[in-house]
């Protein structure tokens, strides 16, 4: 079976772009998002490690690390890397896992049912190693994403997505659909009604089961 949400985020040394990741050490008391790739020298990727590059700040905002992981070498990524920034514009400033060993693609379950992997794999091969897990402090799965290779990511969701996190994280509330900072936010079930308005002030109840209140400061 593969990772669930809570599970324990899988623990592992890699060789990166920025030395050597023991990667629990590295996430460190904040969150983390893993975010994973078929192939260098790929058009999809390319533009989505260049999204992440010009999203840089909003993450360090949100003191969340992330970290890249794609199936080649150091020294292929480091030549990748001046594409990257070519294309985007921004520096990469975040590290890029050597993962031909596909250890950590397949300690997160990251390859296709069909996985076919072959001394001369191709991209096809591990076509499905573009996935996104964001991880909590605790090492927590806290929520994952898996992608076909034709499609890109929308990495403006994969922000929205951690920000809903982390106002949820350990708090009594849940975002409703297409939620966005800012935005009211649902009142869990565990709390009644009158508890709400106790705590958190004006209560809108839209059903008895859904109440929504303004996201306190």
């Amino acid at each position: 079976m593969g990772l669930r949400i809570n599970d324990i985020a899988p623990d592992f040394t890699a060789d990166s772009t920025q030395g050597t990741i023991r990667f629990h050490d590295w996430v460190g008391d904040g969150y983390a998002i893993i975010f994973s790739h078929p192939k260098d020298f790929t058009p999809v990727c390319t533009t989505e490690f260049g999204a992440v590059a010009v999203l840089a700040k909003e993450f360090e905002k949100r003191k969340t690390k992330v970290i890249g992981v794609s199936v080649d070498s150091v020294d292929e990524h480091q030549k990748w890397v001046a594409d990257i920034a070519a294309f985007a514009g921004n520096p990469v400033n975040f590290p890029i896992i050597d993962d031909t060993s596909l250890t950590v693609a397949k300690a997160y379950d990251m390859l296709p049912a069909d996985a076919y992997l072959p001394d001369g794999r191709t991209p096809a091969h591990s076509a499905t190693v573009r996935t996104v897990f964001i991880i909590g402090p605790d090492k927590k799965i806290r929520l994952t994403m898996s992608y076909p290779m034709s499609v890109g990511r929308n990495f403006a969701e994969i922000l929205r997505a951690l920000d809903a996190v982390q106002v949820t994280d350990g708090a009594p509330f849940a975002t409703p659909a297409d939620w966005r900072p800012g935005q009211d936010v649902i009142v869990g079930l565990a709390v009644s009604t009158e508890d709400a308005k106790a705590r958190f002030g004006k209560v809108d109840v839209k059903l008895p089961y859904l109440r929504t209140v303004k996201l306190p400061v």
